[in-house]
């Protein structure tokens, strides 16, 4: 039996044995944004080691979800790429995501944003909200991390770095999950400057359509702002 093994025939154990090793998620989620070099990695991965994360990747190359490729620009990095098996599992890496941010508020303590992670939360609520029929640009920062949300109907863009034209720059502040969970309302979270935007401020109303993370409050979670319980 592998050592990672539960020795048991079964599609759930087997996943397990592959998926279940400590970092190994947040690999796949980074991947998943696109291709990284390993510097790329670890810098998206603050806190892991850096022998932990060169057996996680070595790991997930032997079980055929990433590869090494070398890029064709002029500094011919090498990169880390998910196989189209590594792809498969966006769906339950999404519902995963989803499973877990409703029951989280504001950040514990340590707890950072990243690129991807941030990138990861914007996918996973455009399939909670719901289209708009005029297309729009958004620019989201957290911190110092910054990425771009190009809606057009059904068709929702996300990726690194801020849009080239925003009709909206949205600067998240304490109030931002209980925006997208919408405990709190977009004109209540400008008006108490737990967000704040450069722009049209009632383009925020067309942001939280798209994007949607509702709480579950039979997991406890409840809102951390008074104006939320408005």
């Amino acid at each position: 039996m592998s050592k990672r093994g539960y020795g048991q025939y079964c599609g759930l154990a087997r996943a397990a044995e592959v998926l279940g090793q400590r970092w190994t998620l947040l690999i796949l989620r980074d991947l998943l944004v696109g291709p990284r070099r390993y510097s790329d990695i670890a810098g998206g991965l603050p806190g892991i080691p850096s022998n932990l994360l060169s057996t996680r990747l070595k790991e997930l190359e032997d079980d055929g979800l990433i590869i090494r490729r070398v890029r064709s620009s002029p500094d011919r990095s090498v990169v880390y790429t998910v196989t189209e098996r590594g792809a498969a599992l966006r769906p339950a890496l999404d519902a995963l995501s989803l499973w877990g941010a409703a029951t989280m508020d504001e950040p514990r303590e340590g707890e950072v944003v990243t690129t991807a992670s941030l990138i990861s939360a914007l996918r996973v609520a455009a399939e909670e909200g719901e289209p708009l029929k005029r297309p729009r640009a958004f620019t989201i920062t957290v911190g110092n991390v910054s990425v771009h949300a190009l809606t057009s109907g059904d068709t929702i863009d996300i990726g690194e770095g801020p849009a080239g034209e925003s009709d909206l720059v949205i600067e998240a502040g304490p109030g931002f999950r209980d925006l997208l969970a919408g405990e709190l309302s977009p004109r209540d979270a400008l008006a108490e400057g737990l967000v704040s935007v450069e722009g049209d401020p009632a383009l925020l109303d067309d942001f939280v359509t798209v994007f949607r993370i509702p709480y579950d409050h039979r997991g406890g979670s409840r809102p951390t702002h008074a104006s939320a319980s408005k």
